[in-house]
């Protein structure tokens, strides 16, 4: 576990709670990497962060990224009590676009099969999002999800 005053954060922080897949996560360092923000792994991981597949998804960016791997969202939290959490569920009554990102929020996502947990949603339904889905499928890919938002927050923030 990192000491509080190591932890760094960036214009918006990606926040991956149990993420299962490791391509996924691949591609989701890489974009962290892309916008020079941090990663932050939640719980247990479906995979290990030594993982071929993981590396493969990530390319040779994953060596540059910065991540944190903390037990629970509760240290997150507590660290970053100041700090805006946006919690993303295909369940949530808000869509994405109409949040007001600022500078340091926290984008929060769950694992590729469960999403977020219940409880959770249901103490943070004033800050849930959603990416609408108009087609037929039931939800959208992990990695996806995280750069049209991140993208989103990228546009709020740095281009006011």
């Amino acid at each position: 576990m990192e000491s509080k005053s190591k932890i760094k954060k960036g214009f918006i922080n990606i926040v991956l709670v149990e993420p299962e897949i490791p391509p996924n996560t691949g591609n989701i360092g890489r974009l962290c990497v892309g916008l020079d923000i941090p990663l932050f792994l939640i719980g247990k991981l479906g995979f290990s962060l030594d993982d071929k597949y993981l590396k493969r998804a990530g390319l040779d960016y994953w060596k540059h990224l910065t991540y944190y791997h903390f037990d629970n969202l509760d240290f997150l939290f507590k660290t970053f009590k100041n700090s805006n959490f946006y919690f993303f569920s295909k369940k949530a009554e808000k869509i994405y676009y109409e949040a007001e990102f600022e500078w340091g929020d926290f984008i929060v996502f769950g694992k590729e099969t469960k999403g977020l947990p219940e409880n959770l949603l249901e103490k943070k339904k004033d800050t849930a999002l959603k990416i609408p889905m108009i087609g037929k499928t039931r939800s959208y890919n992990l990695s996806n999800s995280v750069a049209v938002t991140a993208f989103e927050a990228y546009r709020q923030i740095l281009f006011k």
